[in-house]
């Protein structure tokens, strides 16, 4: 991870449960898999692609009852709206602009449908 990362990235990264430190480990993998010649900017999109949802600070418990309860309370409304947080952090943290376009959701990059499949996995 940190051979991927920006240090102020990784300051970030380091934020994310175990849980989701597993997860984004896993979407890398994948992602490398799709896409073996990717950018590191690309990669950096791929293992921070969720690092908005530390700004909602929920729990596993919390994250089923927001996904099915839509974003009734503040911290739902945070965790549903991670995308636009993680745009934030990371623009904060001095992320490459090309890893931004990457996670923009109407992104014309040519990463970003290989991220999206792999996080589907």
């Amino acid at each position: 991870v940190a051979a991927v990362l920006l240090p102020t990235e990784h300051r970030l990264f380091e934020q994310f449960s175990v849980a989701d430190q597993r997860h984004a480990l896993h979407v890398l993998r994948q992602f490398d898999s799709f896409a073996p010649d990717a950018p590191v900017f690309a990669r950096r999109a791929a293992l921070l692609h969720d690092i908005g949802k530390v700004d909602a600070k929920l729990g596993t418990l919390r994250r089923v009852v927001a996904t099915v309860v839509g974003p009734r309370t503040s911290a739902f409304r945070s965790y549903h709206q991670h995308e636009v947080h993680g745009f934030r952090l990371l623009r904060e943290a001095g992320s490459d602009s090309l890893t931004l376009e990457v996670l923009t959701p109407d992104s014309s990059s040519p990463w970003r449908e290989a991220l999206a499949r792999a996080d589907e996995i």
